[in-house]
């Protein structure tokens, strides 16, 4: 299984794709993403934002230390690890939330499309595995 290698500034700096009052096909975007990996923001709402994540990979282990994560399967099976060795799984239509400040990382199980609402420019804070 690779590796995703990304940094958080990329992440925190991504530009918001559409605007107010445009139709978003969010099959049609997944289907443009060709790299294992790309989380793209979509829209703005209020103070958060709606992420369209395709991965096929683990993302290295971090945590958001002001934002809980909500994220939401369209395709594939998500898994997210947490530092205390519980496990989410997540398949199409199932949802769940990571709380600000948890420690986690995320790997889709072959190609995975998840939708993730943040708040805006999300601090993300890369951390060590945790020992189990």
């Amino acid at each position: 299984m690779s590796d995703i290698s990304t940094t958080a500034r990329a992440y925190t700096e991504e530009p918001v794709r559409f605007g107010a009052l445009q139709v978003v096909d969010l099959e049609e975007v997944a289907a443009a993403v060709t790299e294992a990996y790309r989380n793209q923001v979509l829209l703005q709402v209020n103070q958060h934002c709606l992420r369209l994540g395709v991965l096929a990979g683990q993302y290295p282990w971090h945590a958001h230390p002001t934002s809980d994560e909500l994220f939401l399967v369209l395709d594939g099976h998500l898994v997210i690890e947490l530092a205390d060795g519980a496990t989410l799984e997540l398949g199409p239509r199932q949802t769940g939330t990571v709380p600000a400040g948890v420690v986690h990382r995320t790997r889709g199980e072959g190609r995975t499309v998840t939708l993730c609402v943040e708040a805006v420019a999300a601090e993300t804070v890369f951390v060590p595995a945790p020992r189990t």
